[in-house]
């Protein structure tokens, strides 16, 4: 992404005493045009960035300018390296482990001890993330619109959105656009998206609102739902809700109180859990749970092979 090229560009700039244009254009795999305008960023940023033309000139930082390191503790270097490092677990490249590279020698007079901090936001699906995320990033730089396959909860259909956010939340990958369809900003899950293609049509843009990310936005309550779990069930109940999700009971068994958004998700959140759990609100489903029941009873209870 841009904000990463522009650190790595200042910290070549810091790190030789001059470079040249073409040199950066071929260690970031831009053009020098992309150059020329970061480098106008890093002065409109207050870095003092001078250009000298002919034999011996290049691109180079004021005589006398250094970044005051005393503005980063050691503590707050191994949170960038550590937020840099968790990039790199989904990234395509090698590029953060470039620029982590770049940060620790010349940090390694007041980096001590060990990392406290690793961040792997990697997945089971890391083989095919790493391509979309580099794909989105590309879609993003280049304003370029991105067409892809979408598995959504009302079918499939193919979408071409113009790309502007890359997010992550709720431990899944997401791409915030407007999508030429809906003629709405969309937000999309990277696991339901596939045979991504960055067009070579390019967009304007447009004003666009930051997603609203709140859980109340994507997560909207609206099924009061009311359970007893078996003691069993507690971790999961913990790890979903949090600890004040349920009241215990004298028997041991969690009397659970929550809201749900969708009933057929819901449906299925509540057999995931077998016999630990027992639906009393709402009371429409129970009916509904008891018949999906005996139909798995019964579906095992057919001799194999017949169909």
């Amino acid at each position: 992404m841009k904000i990463d090229r522009l650190i790595g560009i200042l910290s070549e700039l810091l790190r030789k005493d001059t470079v040249t244009a073409p040199e950066l254009a071929r260690r970031f795999e831009v053009s020098r045009r992309t150059i020329g305008r970061d480098i106008e960023d890093l002065c409109k940023a207050g870095i003092p960035v001078c250009t000298r033309q002919g034999a011996g000139g290049g691109i180079s930082i004021m005589e006398g300018y250094r970044v005051d390191r005393t503005l980063l503790t050691s503590r707050d270097m191994q949170m960038i390296l550590a937020g840099l490092r968790s990039l790199d677990s989904v990234s395509g490249n090698n590029y953060y482990s470039w620029l982590m590279e770049k940060l620790q020698p010349g940090s390694s007079n007041f980096i001590t001890g060990r990392d406290s901090v690793l961040i792997d936001l990697s997945s089971w699906y890391k083989n095919a993330l790493a391509p979309k995320i580099e794909a989105i990033q590309a879609a993003i730089d280049g304003k370029q619109l991105l067409t892809f396959h979408y598995y959504g909860p009302k079918g499939e259909s193919r979408r071409c959105i113009e790309t502007y956010y890359l997010v992550f939340k709720w431990s899944s990958w997401y791409v915030w656009g407007w999508c030429r369809a809906r003629e709405d900003f969309r937000l999309f899950k990277l696991n339901r998206m596939e045979q991504l293609e960055v067009s070579a049509e390019t967009f304007e843009g447009r004003e666009v609102p930051f997603p609203d990310l709140g859980d109340d936005r994507v997560f909207p309550g609206g099924i009061q739902v009311k359970a007893l779990f078996e003691p069993e069930a507690k971790w999961r109940l913990v790890e979903e809700y949090g600890p004040c999700c349920f009241e215990e009971q004298p028997d041991g068994r969690l009397l659970f109180h929550g809201e749900y958004t969708n009933r057929e998700n819901l449906f299925h959140w509540l057999l995931a859990f077998g016999d630990q759990v027992r639906l009393l609100e709402p009371a429409d489903m129970r009916a509904e749970l008891l018949r999906t029941a005996e139909a798995v009873a019964a579906a095992y209870r057919e001799p194999e092979g017949k169909s």
